[in-house]
């Protein structure tokens, strides 16, 4: 099987239904946030280029057909009609890296109506995770003030791919390493790591379990030492790199206690021994908050590991993401749902000064100096020119979050700027209202007095 069975069910029953109708006419889907989690003053924008790929590669083949008639329980040949769909379609999207807002499209499929569909699942899940962990990641980065972040989190993340998506997404806004050696390899990112607790147990003592690691590593080390007496370990630490002309370029990492008490005796300690050089690094359920919190308070750590809290966004898991379809065969087309009221037809965002954003339509132009933000990346089913690097995503990240307002960026209370409608949006959103209210009440029949007395109504559609 593909990846084409990665799909909530019932898109392939409304892809089959649409076929079976010949409902085959272009279709637009708008990918976007309704409302940013709390404690979130800005989204980062990721998970694009895996979609591409997705969207590049598929193709529905006949063990997809047979898994779906299997699912669903119907003969074979039902599915038949599905066989050998691939996506033509085009794509608008946010590049990775940019920041974005609530309300604000990250992308846009233009396909034909069974393919939009279909993709729904995966391009959804796709874009929806990894903005949430980019836009976590990169505010560990705010909150760390300069100091460098490394990634830890692939033991404790959803999955191996997650774990992955994590390292390079932290990565792409500002991480300076991961512990991922995968990650590491494919993205040409700094790996990094020291030794777990596990390594000085297995030795007699602390000092045995340090000499023996600065043997096997010539270059300078990370010693762990908090496995027993965290000021003990220190002391032992600071005597074996002083025997051994290790201090340059090397560092003790601290998982757990008071951090910031802990790091201030440990500055001690090493200065004290002449060890004025070697670095503290902190790790053990670090955030944002955390970092926050310890940079604040002038703690004399250079470094923080961050792991399990960051790989799983976990004070903010899942975003508010919804994938709707805002025009078909050129009829703009919005969901009036309570709380979940939708905008018709394909858009466009024009980034303006302090994130003043407007969402206009798409063909409308920008009348007051704002820059498009979705760009063609995707048609007749094949990506426009090349594939971005991750410095490339990391520059926008850069250039995008150097005019993000203050408040923004707070790691708490952050206020997030709000983007507006254009009037052309307005107006038509109102157009299709009207529009919509005008069928619901004419194909509504009121209840007779006969009716009426027996409780009973019908609707006539139209």
């Amino acid at each position: 099987m593909s990846e084409a069975t990665t799909v909530d069910l019932y898109e392939v029953t409304m892809a089959m239904s649409y076929l079976r109708e010949g409902m085959t006419g272009p279709a637009t889907f708008s990918l976007f946030v309704r409302d940013l989690p709390p404690e979130r003053g800005f989204l980062v924008a990721a998970g694009l280029e895996s979609a591409l790929d997705y969207l590049g590669d598929f193709h529905v083949d006949q063990e997809d057909v047979d898994a779906f008639a299997a699912a669903l329980h119907r003969p074979q040949k039902d599915l038949e009609p599905l066989l050998g769909l691939t996506f033509s379609g085009r794509v608008r999207a946010v590049p990775e890296g940019r920041i974005v807002l609530a309300g604000e499209p990250l992308l846009e499929v233009t396909a034909p109506l069974p393919q939009a569909q279909l993709v729904e699942t995966y391009v959804l899940n796709q874009l929806s995770h990894q903005t949430t962990i980019a836009s976590k990641a990169a505010r560990c980065v705010l909150a760390a003030a300069g100091h460098p972040v490394v990634d830890f989190s692939l033991r404790r993340c959803h999955g191996p791919q997650a774990g992955f998506q994590a390292a390079r997404l932290g990565a792409m806004v500002g991480f300076a390493g991961t512990s991922n050696v995968a990650a590491a390899t494919a993205e040409s990112i700094p790996a990094v790591g020291t030794m777990a607790h596990s390594f000085v147990e297995a030795f007699a003592s602390e000092e045995d379990a340090f000499r023996a690691f600065a043997r096997s590593h010539p270059g300078p080390v990370t010693l762990l030492v908090d496995t027993y007496d965290t000021e003990e370990g220190v002391r032992v630490a600071a005597r074996v790199l002083r025997d051994l002309d290790r201090g340059p370029g090397s560092a003790i990492r601290l998982d757990s206690g008071d951090l910031g008490s802990l790091a201030a005796r440990a500055r001690s300690l090493l200065d004290d021994a002449g060890l004025t050089d070697v670095r503290i690094i902190a790790s053990g359920g670090l955030d944002e908050y955390a970092v926050d919190d310890l940079v604040r308070s002038g703690v004399p750590i250079d470094a923080y590991a961050v792991g399990t809290r960051v790989g799983v966004s976990s004070d903010a898991p899942y975003l508010d993401s919804a994938y709707k379809m805002v025009e078909y065969d050129g009829r703009p087309v919005m969901k009036l749902s309570s709380a979940k009221v939708t905008a018709p037809g394909p858009k466009q965002v024009f980034r303006r000064a302090a994130y003043a954003d407007v969402i206009r339509l798409a063909d409308e132009q920008s009348t007051d100096d704002g820059s498009p933000m979705l760009e063609t990346v995707m048609r007749g089913g094949r990506r426009i020119g090349s594939r971005p690097t991750l410095g490339d995503c990391r520059e926008r990240f850069i250039a995008d979050l150097a005019g993000l307002p203050p408040a923004a960026r707070r790691t708490r209370a952050p206020v997030a700027p709000r983007a507006t409608n254009s009037e052309r949006l307005g107006a038509l959103a109102r157009d299709v209202r009207r529009r919509i209210d005008a069928r619901t009440s004419a194909a509504y029949v009121p209840p007779g007095p006969e009716q009426a007395a027996s409780g009973s109504h019908r609707s006539v559609p139209r």
